[in-house]
């Protein structure tokens, strides 16, 4: 029998996985966050989610994921990469981590199977993919039936945000009464700055954009 009371989410700190630990708290008894260190530039982003989930009274785990560093330099894990502040004609962004998404849910598969919990979140988006190849629902199902077939286990992967987009985001975290939480205690931004952030990203524009946009249209209601 699934358990469909207890549930994983997978925490970076960021506006989007902070917005599906909001969700995940109205509908599961228990839930777990479970971040990753990955040598990240902005550490800060951990401090986040740790502040985040003591508000909440959610336990967290950290788990150690340092090597993926050394293996996909980038500008998030590298001090000297610049940031793109725009996308690539061809490719995708020097912000995207190689493999990051399928080893983070792979990891936090294995830590939710150890619980006997089936269901874990995470908050990509195909709407505000920003070019990266692990956020799309394709893949997202296809890592899903790998996951069960590797571990002989019936996970399910589940994504609040997979078709919203971010002034979508901002007014689900408005109805699940995390508004304060993400504008003040999440940090996105691709240089480092909780919040509002640095405003020049592509992170932070986008954001903004929809926060800009929430807020004119709950002001119209």
């Amino acid at each position: 029998m699934k358990n469909k009371k207890e549930a994983v989410v997978v925490l970076s700190g960021g506006q989007d996985s902070t917005t599906c630990l909001l969700w995940a708290l109205k509908k599961y008894e228990k839930v777990y966050a479970v971040s990753f260190d990955y040598n990240q530039r902005h550490k800060k982003e951990l401090e986040c989610a740790a502040k985040i989930c003591e508000k909440l009274g959610v336990e967290q785990k950290v788990l150690d994921m340092t090597l993926l560093n050394e293996l996909a330099p980038n500008s998030l894990t590298r001090d000297e990469i610049k940031v793109d502040e725009s996308a690539p004609e061809t490719g995708t962004p020097n912000t995207f981590v190689e493999g990051r998404n399928m080893l983070f849910l792979t990891y936090a598969a294995v830590y939710a199977k150890g619980r006997g919990i089936n269901d874990i979140i995470t908050g990509v988006s195909q709407s505000d993919f920003s070019g990266y190849p692990d956020c799309r629902n394709v893949f997202i199902k296809s890592l899903n039936a790998t996951l069960n077939l590797a571990m002989d286990y019936e996970f399910e992967i589940i994504t609040p945000l997979m078709w919203i987009d971010k002034e979508e985001t901002w007014e689900l975290a408005d109805s699940l009464g995390g508004l304060d939480i993400i504008k003040e205690m999440t940090l996105t931004c691709y240089n480092g700055i909780m919040g509002e952030g640095c405003g020049h990203c592509p992170a932070c524009r986008l954001r903004k954009k929809g926060f800009d946009l929430y807020m004119s249209r709950r002001k119209q209601i």
